[in-house]
This record gives structure tokens, C-alpha cells and sequence, in this order.
């Protein structure tokens, strides 16, 4: 899709994706991150609803293991709007990735059990018991929670829900607002339908990082996080510049960074999560730490007796996770072109765009300790449904007659399976 010019800046834009929604909508809320680009965009919805009196939810999901001065900054802009928001600020126990260990590949944002480690306290303003939303179960991902969530603000009304998302950030963004495999509302390729009449609405699409900046320096009495200011001071680029939950896959690469903004908060971090530490010590390295990049087998292995290397080294759970993921990946591909088995190596480009298996290429999938070994071409599964997949698995090994995959000794599954 090409992209078409407006004839107006993108803020003249954004204010007028902003009205025809407040124009369209019953429902109206807000995911704010309280990172630079849902400040702006809550500034900027907040100007229409305080047009129009108008109330507005703000939906903030709090994941436990954040920088203090982001959450301080969310509770001053909450505060600065009060009288014209909803706020739903949303302290459960969530079911997150910690990809900096195998022995705890997943941990629980403000889970009961651990509330001495808890890395900070909620606010007053939090939502924190469990039966306030009847959708909620213990333990549901973040991703199942956003949906559930606008689905239950819409009250069977028409209902919009304001994310801030930017198409310069990632192809992944550009793809969410320029396919055309979805459903829009009116034909607004700037919105996408969620769930019965849910839209998601991406006002400040097509701002670049330079645009959120100049937004502040011409309105230098709006809000906007401090920490993007000690980021800049640590040397990080704008693009750079992210606010998540710490142990993510993608996000494990700044866990450095809250040793040197915030001392305190980086104490409580470690004390946390397994393999806090480590991850901030080797994330910014190549090879075969990471699996970034070059990577090298040991002296005498294929890669394929590397892979058993590397599995038979997990904890069991872990290891039967593995094994489940790279059977299923060697029998797709057994069957469409390599009724050998996949190689040990391809051509490198070809790996790399993943166009062809390898052994070498699983390796680097379990350096990476890439979890749901997207690496391979698997996608993230939800928490509600693994217990099934893992059922699933289990016949297709008995109708495949093999037990695990065939790389040296295969452990007994765990009973729970998770």
C-alpha cells in the first residue's frame, strides 16, 4: 500500500482522526503505556474530550517491574485529567515472558505469593482485586487481558479504544495500519476492528519520533516522561527509548539501563526475576551467548548434537518445551521438501530469511532462548490454551511413533505440563 500524502501536518491529522472518532463512537477510552507516544496521544484526546465534556476511560496496564518515575508520570497525567477520565489502572496477576532464564521462563506480575519481593507497591488509584473485572482469571497474558478489557468497557455499545502505535517503530506497526486483511471502520485504514464493535484507533500513525518531540518543545507546558530525558543522558537515541516490562525478548536488550537510572528499583528487579543479572551483563553481546549473529558449535559436535547439547542442559520443563517445538518444526519441514531430515547447514541468507531449516538454525533459536522459538516460524500461544497444545502434542507423537525427538534421552514430561 502506497502511502498517500493528507495535505496537512500530523498533528492537524491527528486531531481530525481524534473528532471523527468522539463523532462516531459511544464508548470511548484510552491505552496509555505513559511512554512518549501515549502521552502525546492522551494530551491530544484529552483536548477533544475536554471540547466536548466528555469522559473517557484510560486503561493502564501496570506490569509490577517498572521504572518508578514512568509510574509517577502516569499518576501526574491522571491527575492533571481527573475530571475528564475514567481511570482503570490495572494491578492484577499477569502471566509474563522472562526470557533472561530457562529455570523461569514466564513469572507473575503481583503475584500474591511474592508481594515481599514485589519491585514496588501499587498505587492507591490501582485496580488490585482480582474479581473487579468478571473476565479476569489469575495468570491470563496481557495480550488476552486488552481485548477482554474493551469488550467489557464497551458495555454492547459502540467503542473505540486510542493506541498510540507509530509505523516508523517496527514493520510489525507499519503492517498493523497498511493491511488490508482486516476490518476497518468507515474504510479508515487508521483503525481495526477488535472484537464485536471495538476499534482500535491509531491517531498518531504516522508521526515520526521527531514529531512527538517537537509536539513538547512547542508546548512546553504539557507532561511527558522524565525518564526519556535520563535515557538520552545514558545514551540512548530516540528510537531506543521504550517503556515495557523488563525480562520481554525484545525488551531484555535495556535491562542495563535501570542500573544506571535507577539504582533502587534495579535492586528490587534483580531480587525479582531469575536471571535478572546475568541478562544485563551479557544482553549487549553477540554469539553464542545470545545467539546473535555468528554462532559457533563445539569442538567435535554437529549442529545437530549441539541442539541435544544444549536441550539436554535445561531444566525438564524446559527441555520438553524445546523438544515439543523442534519436532514439530523438522516434521514441517520433512514433509515439504527434506523427507531426509532437515540439513545440518543451508545457505546462510537463506537461513536468515528463513527460507530454509538447519540445524544451526535451532541452535541459535535456543541460544537465543527464544521461548516460542519465533526464530522457527512458531507464533506465542495463549496461556489458556497451552495446556491443550500440550495434549495435542502427545498424539501426534503417538500417531508419529516417535517419543520426543530423537536426540539422545528424552525426559519424562512433567504431570502439569506447564
Amino acid at each position: 500500500m502506497l502511502k498517500k500524502p493528507l495535505g496537512l501536518n500530523v498533528l492537524e491529522a491527528a486531531r481530525h482522526r481524534i473528532s471523527q472518532t468522539f463523532d462516531d463512537f459511544e464508548r470511548v477510552y484510552l491505552s496509555f503505556s505513559a511512554g512518549k507516544d501515549s502521552t502525546v496521544m492522551m494530551h491530544l484526546v484529552l483536548e477533544e474530550a475536554k471540547l466536548r465534556g466528555r469522559k473517557i476511560g484510560i486503561m493502564l496496564v501496570d506490569l509490577e517491574a517498572q521504572f518508578s518515575i514512568t509510574m509517577e508520570h502516569a499518576l501526574r497525567m491522571m491527575e492533571t485529567y481527573a475530571d475528564h477520565i475514567e481511570p482503570h489502572w490495572v494491578s492484577l496477576p499477569m502471566h509474563l515472558r522472562n526470557a533472561v532464564s530457562v529455570y523461569e521462563p514466564f513469572w507473575l506480575c503481583w503475584d500474591p505469593a511474592a508481594k515481599d519481593v514485589w519491585v514496588r507497591e501499587p498505587p492507591p488509584i490501582a485496580v488490585t482485586a482480582e474479581d473487579a473485572y468478571p473476565f479476569f482469571w489469575r495468570g491470563m497474558e496481557f495480550e488476552e487481558f486488552v481485548p477482554l478489557f474493551g469488550q467489557w468497557y464497551a458495555q454492547g455499545k459502540s467503542c473505540a479504544c486510542f493506541v498510540g502505535i507509530r509505523t516508523d517503530e517496527s514493520l510489525n506497526r507499519f503492517r498493523t495500519i497498511a493491511t488490508t486483511k482486516k476490518t476497518t471502520h468507515k474504510s479508515r485504514q487508521w483503525t481495526t476492528r477488535v472484537v464485536d464493535e471495538v476499534y482500535n484507533i491509531y491517531p498518531i500513525y504516522d508521526w515520526r519520533v521527531g514529531d512527538i518531540w517537537a509536539y513538547h518543545g512547542k508546548n512546553p507546558e504539557k507532561r511527558y516522561n522524565k525518564l526519556n530525558d535520563l535515557m538520552h543522558r545514558a545514551g540512548m537515541t530516540p528510537h531506543q527509548m521504550r517503556i515495557c516490562q523488563p525480562y520481554g525478548d525484545d525488551q531484555r536488550s535495556s535491562l542495563w539501563l535501570y542500573h544506571l537510572v535507577e539504582p533502587q528499583t534495579w535492586s528490587r528487579v534483580v531480587a525479582r526475576v531469575n536471571g535478572a543479572n546475568g541478562g544485563a551483563i551479557y544482553m549487549q553481546e553477540w554469539g553464542n551467548i545470545n545467539g546473535y549473529r555468528k554462532v559457533t558449535k563445539p569442538k567435535g559436535h554437529t549442529w545437530r548434537t549441539f541442539c541435544e547439547l544444549l536441550i539436554g542442559s535445561m531444566p525438564p520443563k524446559s527441555g520438553v518445551h524445546y523438544r515439543n517445538k523442534v519436532l514439530l518444526f523438522d516434521k514441517w519441514w520433512t514433509e515439504r521438501g527434506y523427507p531426509d531430515g532437515i540439513p545440518d547447514e543451508a545457505d546462510y541468507d537463506m537461513e536468515q530469511q528463513r527460507k530454509a531449516p538447519s540445524w544451526r538454525r535451532v541452535c541459535k533459536s535456543l541460544l537465543r532462548n527464544d521461548y516460542w522459538c519465533k526464530g522457527l516460524g512458531f507464533s506465542q500461544q495463549k496461556s489458556a490454551g497451552y495446556l491443550a497444545y500440550l495434549d495435542l502434542m502427545r498424539r501426534r507423537k503417538e500417531k508419529w511413533n516417535v517419543d520426543q525427538l530423537q536426540l539422545g534421552f528424552a525426559p519424562k514430561e512433567p504431570s502439569n505440563g506447564v
